[in-house]
């Protein structure tokens, strides 16, 4: 059957705190029209309803928010990192408190699960209070000199107002895990939110508003066509460092632009992400983690897994047990309560689906579950199992980004770690052994920057996120997310007798 819009309230009707559902730019702290007074429609991916319009913002609106966080900056950045953690701090319990509502914005516009949705407020609100946190711990360092005379000493300073352009598939904690740091560092903000996904980042800006963050210091421009404030964003030249989360085409074409005024840039970009199961593995831990790590947010995360790889001897089982798992899977409605998948993003995701799928199975594939558009019609794809994976078929080698686990089997563990490494990406990688010297060894040898050994969910505020060649450059959260946003200062005292 085919969902129908009467079937759900409005999103405002369901909201505890109808003011958080915010539908203009906010700029220098205060809400505002596109200045074109275009508009932008919001929405949802599971029955086509309009949830809301924001502005369809152009490069006059994005120059406005950077100058409005040029003019804050040197107010914010002279906090002390108490003072600053003090605000990020009432920030992070705020979203705490509202989490209910966020996730029920979050699950309208973007497709996954409430709960799901929920869940990633509250990790995303796990970076708000890591780097309130982590603000009073960017320490310098003072250097032994070489003259007597002389004192050397080096010094952390915020880069300067930070630019932002974060992705649809997680609109709370991609914001949250970049702007935590650098609200924190004493940078100032401004942010593009995924034009499929701004009611978030409106609500996050709603609550920094009433958490006491000043005007100016965290700005947000929502848009139909990010070309042009892109572009604002990676030319200004009071925009000294870009966070971008989404394609390695997109990623590419920013960082050409960052370098006219050579900017400092954090990418987080695709993934290809191997899952590999040995035959001494747990099979049952590894149907978890991969169930996990596969399906979460219908397939749609850059460290989904996208090959999975199951050695020959445990091949046949592990199929069937994850057919199975697949099989039981509930599709509906994000908003009811026991579905694990929701919609697709967009058509045009949903069409990428089909077009991979159909290819691997024209060139020999065989569908153990799922493999076709769901019944409920619309953006709903059934959760899928494929077999008999070959690497000449194009879903080993471009992101699904979609409810598919395609199943290849393998024989050493030489030739399957020379697969997993046989892509220009390096995001993330998985494997399952109980063998420790296996575990070391594969573990080194995979060329991505994280790594899940019998663990599919490795995301967290305490360790550092981030990828290798195509993947990406610098690390969010942990200790070293902070880094991107700070510059090191030498400062050389001298005649000091």
């Amino acid at each position: 059957m085919t969902l129908k819009i009467s079937q759900f309230q409005t999103l405002a009707d369901r909201l505890a705190d109808k003011t958080l559902l915010r539908q203009l730019n906010l700029i220098d702290g205060e809400w505002r029209s596109a200045a074109s007074g275009e508009l932008h429609p919001v929405v949802n991916p599971a029955n086509a309803a309009r949830l809301a319009h924001v502005p369809a913002s152009g490069a006059q609106d994005a120059t406005a928010a950077v100058e409005a966080a040029h003019r804050a900056l040197p107010a914010w950045s002279a906090l002390t990192a108490k003072e600053r953690a003090a605000v990020l701090r009432r920030w992070f319990e705020l979203i705490l408190a509202h989490r209910e509502d966020l996730g029920l914005i979050l699950a309208s516009e973007q497709g996954k699960p409430l709960a799901e949705a929920i869940g990633e407020v509250v990790y995303g609100a796990g970076f708000v209070e890591w780097f309130a946190e982590e603000s009073k711990r960017v320490y310098g360092d003072v250097i032994p000199p070489h003259v007597r005379d002389r004192r050397l000493v080096v010094v952390k300073q915020a880069v300067g107002v930070a630019a932002m352009v974060t992705p649809w598939n997680f609109p709370s904690a991609m914001i949250t895990r970049k702007a935590g740091p650098a609200l924190a560092a004493g940078c100032t903000v401004v942010l593009k939110p995924a034009e499929d996904t701004p009611l978030s980042a409106l609500a996050l800006g709603e609550l920094a508003l009433r958490a006491g963050v000043p005007a100016g210091v965290f700005n947000i421009v929502t848009t139909a066509k990010p070309a042009p404030v892109g572009e604002v964003f990676t030319t200004h030249p009071a925009v000294r460092k870009l966070s971008f989360t989404g394609s390695t085409r997109v990623g590419k074409l920013l960082m050409s632009q960052c370098a006219g005024t050579v900017k400092k840039v954090s990418l987080e970009l695709g993934g290809n992400a191997a899952f590999i199961v040995f035959d001494d593995a747990d099979l049952d831990a590894a149907l978890a983690g991969l169930m996990a790590v596969k399906f979460r947010n219908t397939g749609q995360t850059c460290v989904s897994a996208n090959r999975i790889f199951v050695q020959a001897g445990v091949f046949d089982r592990f199929c069937s047990m994850l057919s199975e798992a697949v099989a039981g899977m509930k599709t509906g409605d994000p908003l009811t309560p026991g579905i694990q998948q929701g919609p697709l993003i967009n058509q045009a995701a949903l069409e990428k689906v089909q077009v991979l799928v159909g290819d691997a199975l024209a060139r020999g594939a065989k569908v153990e579950t799922g493999g076709t558009v769901h019944q409920l019609g619309g953006l709903f794809f059934r959760p899928t199992v494929l077999s008999g994976i070959t690497g000449d078929m194009r879903m080993c080698h471009e992101e699904i980004f979609g409810p598919v686990a395609p199943l290849q089997r393998f024989e050493h563990e030489a030739e399957v770690v020379a697969q997993a490494n046989d892509t220009p990406y390096g995001l993330a990688g998985y494997f399952y052994s109980r063998d420790v010297g296996r575990a070391w060894r594969v573990a080194e040898a995979l060329e991505v920057g994280m790594v899940g050994v019998n663990e599919g969910g490795i995301s967290t505020e305490l360790a550092p996120f981030g990828g290798v060649k195509e993947s990406g450059i610098g690390r969010e959260g942990s200790k070293y997310g902070i880094e991107e946003y700070v510059e090191t200062k030498y400062i050389c005292f001298g005649g000091i007798a």
